[in-house]
């Protein structure tokens, strides 16, 4: 009996040094930056993630060039307007004037914002119509579809055909709803184009919080690829 008692004694011994050697050391360190963190973070922070004895860095900024390039078309043309543009397709044919009607596809999207993408009508059927220099469309794509004039002669005319990414600046595309009294929000009873209120991609909602929000009185530039078709 007291055999086994002293062989006990020394079993817990050897076990209780063990637990004490290993609270000594140190614990390893996780290099991966939780998912708090990484929400804590502002939005132009650089984000370093860590594998092992290697690091990658990543920086996020919210921006024109950002938004402007997400298929390598790179805008490096402005005008004097403000309006920055590129050709991703050139168009054949002849330039339409003011008074002709106009029918593009549009894909728009903003230069801020966790989805900058807004809406498009590429995949709706439905292209975007509207006779050239009625007032009814932002003065942004007017001037992308019949380029500049005058001492800005920098922008030439789309033809049909043509594909046109542009940049526009507030002043060319909707702020002068936030200057009407009672701005309905609607397409047709604003300054176009403004995406479908009943269609249940969120582009209307998108749109308003950016372009006719009267509790937000900055307009972000908006990008837009233009596609320009003949008569259709």
């Amino acid at each position: 009996i007291h055999v086994t008692m002293k062989a006990l004694i020394v079993v817990a011994a050897v076990v209780l040094l063990g637990c004490a050697s290993a609270l000594q050391q140190p614990a390893a360190t996780n290099q991966f930056p939780t998912r708090r963190s990484i929400l804590s973070l502002p939005p132009k922070a650089v984000i370093a993630a860590a594998t092992g004895a290697s690091s990658a860095t990543i920086i996020f900024t919210p921006s024109t060039a950002n938004a402007a390039k997400p298929n390598g078309l790179i805008l490096d043309k402005s005008s004097e307007s403000g309006l920055k543009w590129a050709d991703a397709k050139q168009g054949t044919g002849q330039p339409l004037k003011p008074g002709m009607v106009a029918s593009i596809d549009y894909s728009m999207a903003s230069t801020v914002g966790r989805q900058p993408q807004i809406y498009t009508t590429k995949d709706k059927g439905v292209p975007y119509r509207w006779t050239l220099g009625d007032g009814s469309t932002i003065a942004g794509i007017e001037l992308a579809i019949l380029g500049s004039s005058g001492d800005d002669n920098s922008i030439p005319p789309m033809l049909p055909g043509g594909i046109r990414r542009v940049i526009i600046p507030a002043n060319l595309g909707y702020q002068s709803i936030l200057n009407e009294k009672d701005p309905k929000c609607i397409e047709g009873k604003d300054i176009g184009p403004i995406p479908p209120k009943n269609n249940s991609d969120g582009g209307y909602q998108r749109w308003y919080q950016f372009y006719c929000n009267p509790r937000i009185p900055y307009q972000p530039d908006i990008v837009l690829d233009i596609k320009l078709y003949g008569k259709r």
